[in-house]
């Protein structure tokens, strides 16, 4: 079973608790979701109205943990620590690997420093063996790990969950992209369209060419009939 069709199955499994069960009884239930090794998307989960409406009760933080587990990263966690619960060993792993993932929709070369910084890591050994170990092994990433340049050279990269307003940006490049594709298209098939021209304006330079060649041959094969009858 590939990733996306396990992980497909693992966001039913949550969607369909996370439906019939309320208040806090859902709290057991984010917790183990932003825990579960196979889960790296938590929008569905999120939209879920059971869930929603723990917004401006005391359980209202694990709305926000849902939040930071579907587009934070561990740096946004340090930063707002205070306002979220602590987090667990697993939980605390899942988020650095989807602070690997953030990093990688914007750059397929991610620098050692900076991996490090993000990840709170201390030193190479550690980071590429978690790069290995828990990101790669896991399906989320392939990549090169590149020691002599020191950095992780990515190949493929899970997506994460879509932030506020990054489907209308999305939708803004796409459409970018078609009208410069059109309009490429237009060039090339005006380019083509040139090229048919100038190939039937040399084929009719070449039919020119040959009929005067045949008739300066004609003129001279009748000056030698005359030379002769003369």
């Amino acid at each position: 079973m590939d990733i996306e069709q396990k992980q497909a199955e693992v966001i039913d499994h949550f969607v369909k608790q996370a439906s019939v069960l309320k208040g806090p009884a859902l709290v057991p239930l984010i917790v183990e979701a932003t825990s579960n090794p196979s889960l790296f998307a938590f929008s569905e989960i999120l939209s879920v109205p059971n869930v929603l409406e723990l917004e401006g009760t005391e359980n209202s933080v694990y709305v926000g943990l849902l939040r930071l587990f579907a587009h934070g990263t561990w740096s946004d966690y340090k930063s707002n620590a205070d306002r979220l619960p602590q987090l667990s060993a697993d939980q605390v792993l899942k988020l650095k690997q989807l602070t690997v993932l953030t990093q990688a929709e914007t750059d397929k070369v991610l620098p050692y420093s900076q991996l490090m910084q993000e990840l709170d890591v201390t030193n190479v050994r550690e980071l590429e063996d978690f790069l290995i170990n828990e990101c790669m092994y896991a399906g989320i990433v392939r990549g090169k790990l590149d020691q002599l340049q020191r950095c992780f050279e990515v190949q493929f990269a899970a997506g994460r969950d879509l932030r506020p307003g990054q489907l209308g940006n999305m939708i803004q490049t796409l459409s970018d992209w078609l009208s410069t594709s059109d309009n490429m298209l237009l060039s090339i098939q005006e380019k083509i369209k040139w090229a048919d021209g100038m190939s039937e304006s040399d084929k009719k330079h070449r039919k020119d060419v040959e009929d005067r060649i045949e008739e300066v041959k004609k003129s001279l094969s009748l000056k030698d009939v005359i030379k002769h009858i003369g």
